[in-house]
Formats: structure tokens, C-alpha cells, sequence
């Protein structure tokens, strides 16, 4: 948009280039965000760029087990640049494979709880009251126990898989949104345009999800950027500890702990590239979450 004065013309950006042109002036959250995005799309185009099936049994030689980084097999001269674990699945085609197991179960798990949170918390600031204060006990208790103690406790009721995995994430991370959320709505509840909305008869629903909502969405965001990367490394440890996804499809962290026990013979491979692609997929929603924090709270601002 375009302002023209007798002298010098003068441009007012909108909101979405503003934030879009101040996240680009931090060259550390623009490489944050590069990474993620090929992490991202090396997870969804595993099946077609990934050297071979690490599940398919057909494509896996016994012979090829536990081979160091850059050796190949003496038979079809393929180079296994990350090395194979004891059963000789190639490092690589295993870590594209668990990147998309664990990106599905934390982008699956964050919409649901967003979803649930955003719902339970605009309800509960908008009506206040006895449902308010319900609401907010309930928030309350949960976080007060670590979520890792929750996770554990569910999946242990439900027992292993993608889909349990994803429910129990689920039941762990609304309540950061519902509390996020109704903070923000409880403000801009008591606000004109509000009142001016209530006096047109409009209903309570569309108040809420037309009026209240969309100005609650900035530190919506990036409490979502933050719980993305805390979900991602929830689901690891659980596979870790062996109450996450099953064996026929493992994440990141199930491929940590397939190498665990060979750690001390030499065979480092195994637990070390996965554990590396884990942390650079966190750090990187993390840098992206810290600038967004910056972008969105003028307070935050220099």
C-alpha cells in the first residue's frame, strides 16, 4: 500500500510483509527455517529419494550388517555413506524413513491439540465463570506433572503404536494452548469491538471464532513452533524407552536405541547419525520459533 503526500510518497507495509521482512533480517532463523523445510521434504519424498526400503525384508542382506560408514557391499558395489545396523539396513534410508514417522505423529498430534486448546480456552475466557475457573483447575493440575510422567503412564494403558502415540501426545499438549489462548482471549474480551459485536446480536460462536480468535493468534504460533520441536523430542524419548511407535515403524528415537547396546563395541553409527538428525530437526523449529517470538511480541522488539 501506497501513501502519496506533495512531497514523497509513502509506503505502509502490511502486517504479513512486516513479518515476513523483519524474520528474513535474522540470517540464524532464515538458516533454521531452510533446514527444516529439507528436513521436511526429505521426510515426504523418503519412499522415492531413500536408497532402499529399510523395511522391506526382500531388500535387506544379512551380510551387509553392521558396516562402517562409507563401505559398500562386495556384491552389488552399493556405497552405504552412513553405515548399516545389525541387520543391515542402510543408516540413511533408515533415518529418512524415521524422520517421517516422527514429523507425522508431532504434526498430527499438534493440529488435534491445537484444535482441542484453542476451543476449550476461547470458551472458557469468553464465558468465564464457574466454566473458567473449571477449565483453568484442570490446566492447572496437569501441568503441574511432567509431561514425559503423563506420556508414560498413558501409553502404559494403551500400550504401543502411531496412533496411541499420537493420543497420548494429544492429552499432553492441550493444555499449553487452552492456557495460551485463553490469556490472550481474556484481554481482548474486554475490548470495544467486542461490546460493538454482543450489541449487533451476534451469536456467541461467531464472537468467538470470527472476533476473539484471530487476534489471539500470535502467541498461538509460537507456542505451537515451540511444542512442535518439544513433541518431536517427546516421541523419541518415548520410542527410546520403548512404549512409543512398534518396530515395524520406527522414528528417530527407536533407531537411537537400536544402537544403544553396540555403542561400547565400536559400532557408533548406529545411535549417532539418527541422534545427529534429531537434533539439528529440533534446533531447527527452535530458531524458527525464537524469531517468530521476536516478529510477533512488539515487546520483545529492539
Amino acid at each position: 500500500m501506497t501513501l502519496s503526500t506533495s512531497n514523497t510518497p509513502v509506503r505502509i507495509d502490511s502486517p504479513g510483509r512486516r513479518i515476513v521482512k523483519q524474520f528474513i533480517e535474522d540470517p540464524v532463523a532464515v538458516v533454521g527455517l531452510v533446514l527444516f523445510v529439507l528436513v521436511a521434504l526429505i521426510a515426504v519424498a523418503a519412499p522415492w529419494i531413500a536408497p532402499q526400503n529399510p523395511y522391506d525384508l526382500a531388500q535387506l542382506d544379512i551380510m551387509d550388517s553392521s558396516l562402517a560408514p562409507g563401505e559398500s557391499n562386495f556384491m552389488t558395489g552399493q556405497i552405504y555413506w552412513l553405515g548399516t545396523d545389525q541387520q543391515g539396513r542402510d543408516m540413511l534410508s533408515a533415518i529418512m524413513y524415521g524422520l517421517r514417522i516422527s514429523l507425522l505423529v508431532a504434526s498430527i498430534s499438534l493440529g488435534l491439540a491445537i484444535t482441542i486448546g484453542t476451543i476449550v480456552g476461547v470458551a472458557a475466557a469468553y464465558f468465564g465463570g464457574r466454566l473458567d475457573s473449571f477449565v483453568m483447575r484442570v490446566v492447572d493440575l496437569q501441568l503441574s506433572f511432567p509431561a514425559i510422567l503423563i506420556a508414560l503412564i498413558l501409553l502404559a494403558l494403551l500400550g504401543r503404536g502411531v496412533d496411541k502415540v499420537i493420543l497420548a501426545l494429544v492429552i499432553v499438549q492441550w493444555a499449553y494452548y487452552a492456557r495460551t489462548v485463553r490469556s490472550s482471549a481474556i484481554v481482548e474480551r474486554r475490548k470495544d469491538y467486542i461490546d460493538a459485536a454482543r450489541c449487533l446480536a451476534l451469536s456467541d460462536r461467531r464472537i468467538m471464532f470470527r472476533h476473539l480468535l484471530p487476534n489471539c493468534l500470535p502467541p498461538l504460533i509460537v507456542v505451537a513452533t515451540v511444542q512442535i520441536a518439544q513433541a518431536i523430542a517427546l516421541e523419541a524419548t518415548l520410542s527410546f524407552l520403548g512404549v512409543g511407535v512398534p518396530i515395524t515403524e520406527p522414528s528417530l528415537g527407536l533407531l537411537i536405541a537400536n544402537g544403544y547396546d553396540y555403542l561400547l563395541s565400536g559400532v557408533y553409527w548406529i545411535s549417532l547419525f539418527p541422534g545427529i538428525a534429531l537434533v539439528v530437526t529440533i534446533v531447527a523449529i527452535n530458531l524458527v520459533g525464537d524469531r517468530l517470538r521476536d516478529v510477533l511480541n512488539p515487546r520483545l522488539q529492539k
